[in-house]
C-alpha cells in the first residue's frame, strides 16, 4: 500500500528524475558505480536501486547525508532531482499528539 502511494506521489512530478541526481553524485565524487555510492552514503545498495527505479523517494535523511558528504546545498541537490517545491505540506496527523488509549488514560487518572 505504501509503495503504491509513493509511486502515485512520484508520478505526479513529471520532472522528478532521481537518476540525474545519482549520476551527478557519481561523477562529482569520482565513483565507479551505485555500490560505491551506497558505501559513501552509508545505505544498503538496494536503497539506491529502489530510488533509481522510482520505487522509493529520496527521503530527508538521505538528502542530508548527500549534502554532508558532497558539500552541495540541499537546494542544489533538490534541483538536480527536479524537486522545485518551495513549500511543503504537512498532513493533518503530523504535529498532533497521539490519542491515549482508554486504559492508559484511566491509569494516568488514578496516578494523579
Amino acid at each position: 500500500m505504501a509503495e503504491q502511494l509513493n509511486e502515485h506521489a512520484l508520478a505526479g512530478q513529471e520532472t522528478y528524475d532521481p537518476n540525474r541526481l545519482l549520476d551527478t553524485l557519481l561523477e562529482k565524487m569520482n565513483l565507479k558505480n551505485d555500490a560505491a555510492l551506497s558505501r559513501m552514503l552509508e545505505v544498503a545498495p538496494p536503497v539506491i536501486s529502489k530510488i533509481r527505479h522510482r520505487r522509493l523517494p529520496i527521503g530527508a535523511s538521505l538528502l542530508i547525508r548527500m549534502h554532508e558528504t558532497t558539500n552541495m546545498s540541499i537546494r542544489e541537490l533538490r534541483d538536480l532531482m527536479g524537486d522545485r517545491r518551495t513549500k511543503y505540506r504537512l498532513s493533518d496527523a503530523q504535529g498532533k499528539p497521539k490519542p491515549v488509549p482508554e486504559a492508559a488514560a484511566q491509569q494516568q487518572g488514578a496516578l494523579h
